[in-house]
């Protein structure tokens, strides 16, 4: 029985569905499947049906070569099965051989080349997990954090993410724009990585793709962070700073400042209401872990804030706080230079960019850890305030500044006297 392969619409401005089809002459009916297999008209060989270009080392031709390995799967399948229905001597039918399609190459989902209406399932499966093993709100939102970089990635390569398409090139172009464009850490980076995998798991166990491939991507390694964090009198610089006529920046740099003031993250600070604040002390339900609660003592910047705003804090999405503090922190020409190394696999690699580009909402807690540190306050005492349970992950968001390295360097090495100039022909 012939079988052949076409594009759904060969006469597509951009890329097209591969279709396979074998017409039965038995029921005088055509058996027409996708693929879930896209390229574009151009790439197509219309008299072989089957993708131009498979030879040579090229990207293009390593693409091409993945979806014909594909497609010679539907075909292998079909022969297979053709073979087996007339040995058992079986009816065969367009609705059978569907059914055994659909087992095979697992396609029980109507969407399932649909890549973000898939995610967007991903995400209403978190969001109405009430089970013991359910994300937090911090993580769902990553979740959705992390579909935006998707996107941003699509537009940026602009060509269309499907599930068939997910391979190690894939993922090589996917991180290359993260560090270079998007300037991730190598942490944030190793977490927006294994946020996607996650997601390609339960696609891949929820039948909406069969390739696997994404299992394979190894996730970057993590490093001691390279973030910006402040000095005290930065902070108080910030706290200072007159910005009685942009209202919006006002709320965003007390918001930032009450971060700074009490080294919280921003989802469990930016949500401080009155009812939290009992006997000069804020005690929180930690919004990553829900069985750790947090109590934080009052000082006078986090008290003044609170009162300020009558304990009803200005309300802001994480994502437009993080655009705004940028915005802010241009404003008061935070704009040197900072350079920020990784290492990525064996390459190392180096970015550069303003200082009020590196500065996030994360930007509060490091700065809270490296004052108090620095301040000779104990570990345990801070880690009690941030809820931190491991040394090794609090000691990361330790970032002492060039002055307070030089002060500790020579507080130690101190002489009594200072003694005569030797010369070395002298000794």
């Amino acid at each position: 029985m012939k079988f052949t392969f076409n594009l759904k619409k060969p006469n597509k401005n951009g890329e097209s569905l591969i279709l396979f089809s074998a017409y039965f002459k038995s029921e005088g009916k055509k058996f027409v499947y996708s693929t879930g297999e896209f390229l574009s008209p151009e790439e197509w060989n219309y008299k072989l049906r089957q993708p131009k270009n498979l030879t040579g080392r090229t990207e293009e031709a390593n693409r091409h070569r993945a979806i014909q390995r594909q497609l010679d799967r539907y075909s292998n399948f079909f022969s297979d099965i053709i073979r087996e229905y007339k040995l058992a001597n079986r009816e065969i039918t367009t609705s059978s051989i569907k059914e055994d399609f659909d087992k095979e190459f697992k396609r029980t989902k109507a969407i399932s080349s649909k890549f973000f209406e898939v995610y967007d399932l991903f995400i209403l499966s978190k969001e109405t997990d009430f089970t013991e093993t359910a994300n937090s709100v911090t993580t769902i939102n990553r979740y959705k954090y992390n579909k935006k970089l998707l996107k941003e990635f699509e537009d940026h390569r602009k060509k269309k993410i499907h599930f068939n398409q997910i391979n190690q090139t894939f993922y090589n172009s996917f991180i290359e724009f993260c560090i270079k464009v998007k300037e991730h850490s190598a942490n944030t980076l190793r977490r927006n990585v294994g946020l996607f995998k996650t997601y390609m798991y339960w696609a891949f166990e929820n039948n909406h793709t069969y390739k696997v491939d994404f299992q394979k991507f190894k996730l970057p390694k993590a490093q001691d962070t390279d973030e910006v964090a402040l000095t005290q009198e930065q902070i108080y610089q910030i706290f200072d700073f007159d910005l009685s006529k942009n209202k919006r920046l006002e709320k965003v740099r007390d918001l930032f400042v009450f971060g700074c003031a009490t080294g919280m993250r921003y989802s469990n600070y930016s949500k401080v209401r009155k009812v939290d604040v009992q006997n000069e002390l804020i005690r929180v339900v930690d919004d990553k872990n829900k069985e750790k609660t947090l109590e934080i003592p009052l000082n006078d910047l986090s008290n003044y804030i609170l009162k300020k705003y009558d304990y009803r804090l200005p309300k802001i999405s994480n994502q437009k706080f993080n655009d705004y503090l940028k915005e802010l922190f241009e404003l008061m020409e935070y704009n040197w230079t900072v350079k920020k190394t990784m290492k990525i696999g064996r390459e190392i690699v180096e970015t550069f960019s303003p200082f009020y580009n590196r500065v996030s909402s994360h930007t509060a807690r490091r700065s809270f850890i490296t004052i108090m540190k620095n301040n000779k306050i104990p570990d345990k005492v801070i880690m009690s305030y941030t809820g931190h349970r491991s040394l090794e992950v609090f000691n990361k968001y330790y970032k002492p500044s060039i002055k307070e390295k030089e002060r500790f360097m020579k507080t130690v090495w101190k002489l009594k006297s200072v003694p005569l100039a030797k010369t070395v022909e002298n000794v």
